[in-house]
């Protein structure tokens, strides 16, 4: 079960999945990291998240017997889809409308936002800037993988507005991105 003094993936979840607490533990120690950063492409509130973050913890260990091993990385996959689910279903509570048009101009025709140079952090900053219902379909889309047919079923809303919500998204994350580097180059 253990690979250079740690736990395989499979070994872990085997562990959790029999309440061993110090496996629970290392899983918590292992992953929280990632699953913090997830949980903050959506989420912009530090306590919120901390808050999301503890529920999704408790999910996965009373959940971990619906988890079924397919290969490395399938058990972080699984946790993640976790993290995302408990992410967008607090936004759909507790933000009033969700999915919205940006009152400011955005340009008809996108082009992709230009990232080079930009921080990681400044980047998460910029997206964790938009509009929620923006940024939700952006996270689903570009780090998920998700289509928009799924992302619509995923949001209640359909294709089209998926669509729309994406590329309005990326409008306006470029213009901010842009005025970042305006600022920067003063």
């Amino acid at each position: 079960m253990a690979v250079s003094g740690a736990y395989t993936e499979n070994g872990i979840a085997s562990l959790v999945k029999r309440k061993d607490v110090v496996a629970m533990k290392a899983l918590y120690d292992r992953y929280s990291g990632y699953l913090a950063a997830v949980c903050a492409r959506y989420v912009d509130d530090e306590d919120d998240r901390k808050d999301i973050l503890q529920d999704c913890f408790i999910k996965i260990f009373t959940s971990l017997d619906k988890f079924e091993y397919r290969g490395e990385g399938s058990l972080k996959a699984w946790m993640s889809r976790v993290v995302v689910n408990e992410s967008l279903r607090f936004l759909k509570k507790n933000t009033s409308n969700s999915i919205i048009d940006y009152e400011g101009e955005l340009p008809d025709v996108v082009d992709e936002p230009d990232v080079e140079g930009i921080p990681d952090d400044v980047l998460n900053d910029l997206i964790l800037s938009l509009p929620p219902g923006y940024r939700m379909v952006l996270n689903l889309y570009v780090f998920e993988q998700k289509s928009h047919k799924e992302i619509g079923r995923m949001l209640n809303i359909g294709e089209s507005s998926s669509a729309s919500q994406f590329s309005r998204a990326k409008a306006l994350l470029a213009k901010r991105i842009k005025e970042y580097k305006r600022r920067m180059d003063k």
